[in-house]
């Protein structure tokens, strides 16, 4: 049973009750021996302190004592840390959909594994989180709205299908612009809830040509990062992938340095997959991650359970070994 701290720490000084309890049983066990002493008549004195193991006569109060100081730690309402699924929580699944998607270096495409291992992450996640799905190639769009129905939102993965390009600040742009929108309706709270983006790519950004133009992934990245949004990003593939088009190979490396300098810019975490079971531990890492959260909870019905079966015990003992409660 660990604990991170105590709600009302103050009952514990009743451990200091108990702990004067036990030296007053030290000391009445002491006062008892010397009293039996003072009967000389062996005959009465084996009448009035018939002999009994030692130890069996002390159990009852031990447990007692025991049980007492369990129920003084359930009194101080202790505390440990406990994870607690988001119920507010808005997260922005984008996935890359330009034609290097189609590279067949992970079994049997990228875009095949992307897709299964995304309806898993969308289905994983808790019921109340909100999850909405950006596709991007030249442009982004919002193929699903941030929603607690995981339903269309692995339909329209299942329907993913790949264009030219890659607009990777159109991708985090558009997903800033759906968790605004989802943040101005959700009710009951002054501050909007927390969102994260997670972003899926393959291949640099070829929309505009320099990231840290105006609608460039850099620019849209630190935009991220001011509104405290952070965007953790996959690169997925290998460096040996390629693709053919118009009967042409052409080679589709990942650009992992470009991933890794958004995931910085924005606060996010950066993850590299080069296989589907590879994917699978990733989004099982970032369900864990932004699904769910660690709060101080309650502790205390563990010691109060302890607490009340050592008392419990106690007594039963005391009735069977010397007829009467201790």
């Amino acid at each position: 049973m660990s604990l991170t701290g105590f709600n009302s720490p103050w009952w514990l000084l009743f451990l200091l009750v108990i702990a004067g309890l036990v030296v007053g049983y030290l000391i009445a066990l002491r006062a008892r021996q010397r009293n039996i002493m003072k009967f000389t008549n062996l005959a009465l004195l084996d009448t009035v302190a018939p002999r009994r193991p030692h130890a069996e006569r002390h159990i009852p109060a031990v447990l007692m004592l025991v049980g007492l100081a369990l129920l003084t730690v359930a009194l101080a309402s202790p505390t440990k840390e406990q994870r607690v699924p988001r119920d507010r929580a808005t997260v922005i699944l984008a996935i890359d959909t330009s034609l290097s998607m189609e590279a067949t270096d992970v079994t049997p495409s990228r875009l095949v594994a992307a897709q299964e291992a995304a309806i898993d992450f969308a289905e994983g996640l808790p019921e109340g989180l909100n999850l909405g799905l950006v596709s991007y190639a030249g442009t982004a769009s919002v193929l699903v709205p941030p929603t607690t129905d995981r339903a269309p939102v692995a339909s329209a993965i299942n329907r993913l299908e790949l264009s030219e390009r890659t607009a990777t600040g159109e991708a985090i742009f558009t997903s800033l612009q759906a968790i605004e929108s989802i943040a101005a309706i959700i009710p009951g709270e002054d501050e909007p809830p927390p969102a994260h983006i997670v972003l899926i790519s393959d291949g640099k950004q070829t929309v505009p040509a320099d990231l840290d133009a105006p609608r460039g992934a850099f620019t849209a990245a630190r935009l991220s990062g001011e509104r405290d949004i952070p965007v953790s990003t996959i690169s997925f593939g290998t460096m040996i992938g390629s693709v053919v088009i118009e009967d042409q190979v052409i080679p589709v490396p990942v650009d992992e340095a470009s991933m890794q300098d958004i995931a910085a810019m924005s606060g996010g975490e950066f993850y590299a997959a080069a296989s589907q079971e590879e994917l699978a531990a990733v989004y099982e890492t970032l369900e864990s991650q932004i699904g769910y959260e660690i709060r101080r909870g309650d502790a205390s019905q563990p010691w109060l359970i302890l607490g009340t079966l050592f008392i419990a015990i106690a007594g039963g003992i005391a009735l069977v070994v010397s007829r009467r409660i201790p």
